[in-house]
């Protein structure tokens, strides 16, 4: 067991990410080391610039997740949020024991695998425009 002194905080590790882009319709983000509020930017920077080409499906794959925050929860939410709206599926995998005990005790696990009620309908719109009819 490690002892830190109240006035001194352990350093967060610092968080890796990559992206694996041998499928484009469905973009993998691999996430590594702490996600937490000093380093959650590159990701949802990382997650807009995916998100902004409509992918089917964004894939979170946290096999090297160490820690999580609520801002990097919040990140998840934010994914999630956005590909409804854009029309696109958001899966995450090899999610680590702790992070499985966080997202179904803050429900965000329910929330991951619902869509939104019109989100649907968006992509729908999306794929197949209304015809004009005579």
């Amino acid at each position: 067991m490690t002892v830190v002194p109240h006035w001194r905080k352990p350093e967060a590790a610092p968080l890796t990410l990559s992206v694996d882009l041998a499928e484009p319709r469905a973009p993998v983000i691999r996430v590594g080391g702490d996600l937490t509020f000093t380093t959650a930017a590159p990701l949802r920077e990382e997650v807009d610039r995916r998100l902004a080409e409509h992918p089917q499906v964004l894939v979170f794959d946290f096999a090297g997740l160490h820690f999580i925050d609520s801002t990097g929860l919040s990140m998840i939410v934010h994914a999630w949020r956005e590909g409804q709206r854009c029309g696109s599926t958001v899966r995450l995998r090899s999610t680590p024991r702790f992070l499985d005990s966080i997202l179904a005790l803050t429900g965000i696990a329910r929330l991951i695998t619902r869509p939104l009620p019109d989100a649907t309908s968006a992509a729908d719109r999306r794929l197949h425009p209304p015809t004009a009819s005579a």
